[in-house]
């Protein structure tokens, strides 16, 4: 292990989970849901569960709520191994793939306003593809030469996205400096040897992004499980946007058994007197992820298909 993260030269044959929280805000229900289920996911495989702060986006992030994550995820009994990987901490191994695709000619440079993109239709036309433009004001697009339409979820099924999003020329360097999700997700799970993804169906949508670069990085990508949202009283998301209450930490068993049933799954006739780390215990024994409910919410709100849902 190195002093970042778990090495992928060190991690074979083992089942590896992760939750990778944004510190835009303190964890709420819904970030509950995605922690519990890579949780239970990795402990029921006999695997390792890491912990990632995603913080590479300093505007969208709120002093303290690094620390508060992890002090709430240790209060509802979700210990990590290894230590916290910072991908504030990451920009050295971002630049060296960012110059490797560069090099390779898989990327370039481009000065489009999202106002021209719009106009264009709001799908990039790939209109900066060969003009080698130089790197002043301009943010660098990966050329996705073989798209990838499709992707397996293990539960969710075969899911099939719109062929002009999976067919665009992505972001992977931002024109303000700021490396893109996209790249950073994938470089780190990568170098932290993840080996399945357990996240919120909210990240359906860029699957299959991600999948296209591991693919022009030559490395294999993970498996993929994405879990039902957690909805408010109009029918959104939970999120720190749209500023759902964060965790309580005076009295977490209520909320974590709350949290278990969201997931289908079952609770001991005696959970209101069981310790945190009892029922965690529970859950790991009887974690059956087939009990995860699917319904068509799910996939609505990508551009994505799916006959099963």
């Amino acid at each position: 292990m190195t002093d970042s993260g778990y090495s992928t030269t060190l991690m074979t044959n083992r089942y590896v989970g992760r939750f990778a929280p944004s510190p835009s805000g303190d964890l709420h229900f819904g970030s509950l849901i995605a922690a519990l289920g890579s949780f239970l996911q990795a402990r029921s495989n006999h695997g390792d569960w890491l912990v990632r702060i995603e913080d590479i986006d300093p505007p969208r992030e709120v002093t303290g709520a690094a620390c508060r994550i992890l002090t709430t995820l240790e209060h509802y009994g979700l210990h990590w191994d290894g230590e916290v990987l910072y991908q504030s901490q990451r920009s050295d191994a971002y630049h060296q793939i960012l110059h490797q695709l560069y090099q390779q000619k898989r990327c370039y440079y481009c000065h489009c306003t999202r106002a021209r993109i719009q106009l264009s239709g709001g799908v990039y036309d790939g209109h900066c593809r060969n003009l080698s433009l130089s790197s002043q004001d301009a943010s660098l697009r990966l050329h996705v030469t073989q798209p990838v339409y499709q992707f397996y979820d293990k539960h969710l099924g075969t899911l099939v996205a719109e062929p002009n999003f999976a067919s665009e020329d992505f972001i992977i360097h931002r024109k303000d400096g700021l490396f893109a999700y996209n790249l950073a997700v994938v470089v780190d799970d990568h170098f932290q040897g993840v080996t399945e993804i357990v996240r919120g169906a909210d990240l359906i949508q860029p699957t299959v992004r991600q999948i296209a670069l591991y693919h022009q990085l030559g490395w294999k990508e993970p498996d993929y499980f994405h879990l039902p949202l957690a909805l408010n009283n109009q029918g959104h998301k939970l999120s720190k946007q749209n500023h759902a209450p964060p965790l309580p930490l005076d009295h977490p068993l209520p909320v974590l058994a709350e949290a278990m049933q969201f997931l289908g799954q079952s609770l001991p006739d005696d959970w209101q007197d069981a310790s945190i780390e009892a029922l965690l215990a529970w859950g790991i024994d009887h974690w059956d992820h087939s009990r995860v409910s699917v319904t068509p919410e799910l996939t609505t709100h990508f551009p994505f298909s799916n006959d099963s849902v």
